[in-house]
């Protein structure tokens, strides 16, 4: 039959005809089949060529973008009103803001389909307790997380909590710990004016667990968001609350850096260069969606639960690590990134150069006509090259070296920056160790502090979330989640396995004196 078809009945044949994949995942694959078989819009040829290259990437967001890549509602403001459009009351108590925030979950778009930000529960949820007692929280929570998984089965689903100290904030990780779901993503607000330390241990205990949340450092993101309205979504990018992201455009820098005769011509011409394109092809992206797609003129714009003037495009980096040392090596010195100063301070200056060619490059639709710059986590399809910033698989030096190699970095990247620092499995009975080595990273100046547990199941590839049994078991009956594919694919192409574990001693102090 298939040699009657074309190739694009052919691609559709095979997904139909998938044993692994579920109804609702052949619909999701179909669906990107039928938007990848429209034109591509209008690019201009030196876009065309970079993109060819490998040195831009528009990470699949389709041809003709009907959607944002990344969308943050307002959730406080939809309980507060409910909605015209679906029907609903504003929610009366506890049990029916967790019935609303379900429905309207199943309204929100992203680029996976599945709502990538959930909101800031403790915030939304706690004008609703009433007088529940510390129980009845726990078990109405631990049905509503675990809906969560079962229905929206993503793992670039994402729950904010924090920095308050508050019951919703407390019950949230209690009952993570226990799950230990792929689904949703965490991440916990630290701010050391307002964070209690115990509350920060309980987070910091659940990483040895579950490997989750992310703990962010509340004051960075803040400050990067002048009205402070910002949620971290996905797998830890930051951006602006009753807004999203329009379009994330990546550059690959060490692709970029072959071109470049040394670092300062990489710096003063290679690197601008390829930056102006970027900022071409975000434009062409996210006109689409403005101008043609009509998305803003759908019921979340209109109850004023998102606001257009709140989408930015990300500008996103990665190969960091690759592009200096392929740098270096130009210039006859063999340090290299992670390493060696030299090597640490070449990285620095690059991310600054980034950062000032972003703020000084105006975009068609961004927040307040600026692009949100991001080091991107890299794809299931990245080979030979690493994530964002982060230092390469299996080189990774002890964790206070790797803090300290690319705290540098961090103030640079607004709309988020992860380090994946891997633990070795003995701080499981120290925990202490981990507690003190995530205070101590923000206090340094990180802006996200992210670790995985060496044994633990429960992992995270770029930033999302998945279960080693899972990948182990899925060539042969595939998964109900819609992200084990994607984490089996990393796991074969990427080396994220040979993460280097490593000990974390109980007497570092918090600030690595």
């Amino acid at each position: 039959m298939s040699n009657s078809l074309n190739a694009f009945q052919q691609r559709i044949h095979a997904i139909v005809t998938d044993a692994n994949l579920n109804p609702k995942q052949k619909n999701q694959f179909l669906a990107l089949e039928a938007e990848a078989n429209l034109p591509y819009m209008p690019i201009s040829n030196e876009i065309a060529k970079a993109m060819e290259e490998g040195v831009l990437c528009d990470m699949f967001e389709g041809h003709a973008p009907f959607k944002p890549r990344y969308v943050l509602p307002d959730y406080a403001k939809f309980l507060q009103n409910g909605s015209e459009y679906l029907e609903l009351s504003a929610a009366e108590d506890f049990d029916d803001a967790l019935n609303l925030l379900t429905i309207i979950y199943h309204h929100v778009p992203s680029v996976t389909n599945i709502p990538v930000y959930l909101g800031q529960l403790d915030d939304v949820l706690m004008p609703f307790v009433g007088d529940l007692t510390d129980e009845q929280i726990y078990t109405k929570l631990k049905r509503f997380w675990i809906m969560l998984d079962r229905t929206l089965p993503d793992a670039f689903m994402h729950v904010n909590i924090g920095p308050a100290d508050n019951i919703i904030c407390r019950t949230i990780l209690k009952v993570d710990a226990e799950l230990k779901q792929i689904a949703p993503n965490l991440t916990f607000m630290y701010d050391p004016a307002i964070t209690p330390d115990d509350l920060l241990r309980q987070a910091a205990s659940n990483i040895c667990e579950c490997s989750k949340p992310h703990i962010a450092n509340y004051p960075m993101h803040a400050q990067a968001y002048g009205d402070k309205k910002f949620g971290i979504v996905s797998c830890y990018n930051s951006l602006p609350l009753a807004g999203g992201s329009n379009t994330l455009v990546r550059m690959n820098l060490k692709q970029a850096a072959a071109k470049a005769n040394d670092s300062d011509d990489f710096i003063e011409n290679v690197l601008p260069s390829y930056c102006a394109l970027m900022i071409e092809l975000m434009d062409a992206r996210s006109s689409y969606l403005h101008e043609q797609s009509n998305f803003f003129e759908g019921f979340l714009t209109k109850e004023g639960l998102i606001e257009e003037s709140r989408f930015a495009p990300m500008f996103g980096i990665y190969g960091m690590a690759e592009a200096v040392d392929a740098l270096l090596t130009k210039e006859e010195t063999s340090a290299r990134y992670g390493q060696d100063e030299i090597a640490n301070q070449l990285g620095h200056r690059i991310s600054a150069k980034l950062a000032q060619i972003v703020e000084n490059s105006p975009v068609k639709f961004g927040l307040e006509g600026r692009a949100l710059l991001h080091a991107q986590g890299g794809i299931s399809l990245d080979e030979g090259v690493t994530p964002g910033v982060r230092i390469p698989y299996g080189t990774e030096p002890d964790p206070v070296s790797y803090v300290q190699a690319t705290v540098g970095h961090h103030q640079y990247y607004t709309s988020g920056i992860s380090d994946i620092l891997t633990i070795d499995e003995t701080v499981k009975s120290n925990p202490e160790a981990m507690f003190n080595l995530c205070k101590g990273a923000l206090a340094l100046g990180y802006r996200e502090f992210t670790a995985n547990v060496a044994s633990n199941d429960l992992i995270r590839v770029t930033g999302y979330m998945v279960k080693l049994s899972d990948i182990a078991k899925f060539s042969e009956c595939g998964s109900r989640t819609n992200t084990t594919w994607l984490g089996a694919e990393a796991s074969e192409r990427t080396g994220i396995l040979d993460r280097a574990p490593r000990v974390v001693s109980m007497e570092m102090s918090p600030t690595y004196r």
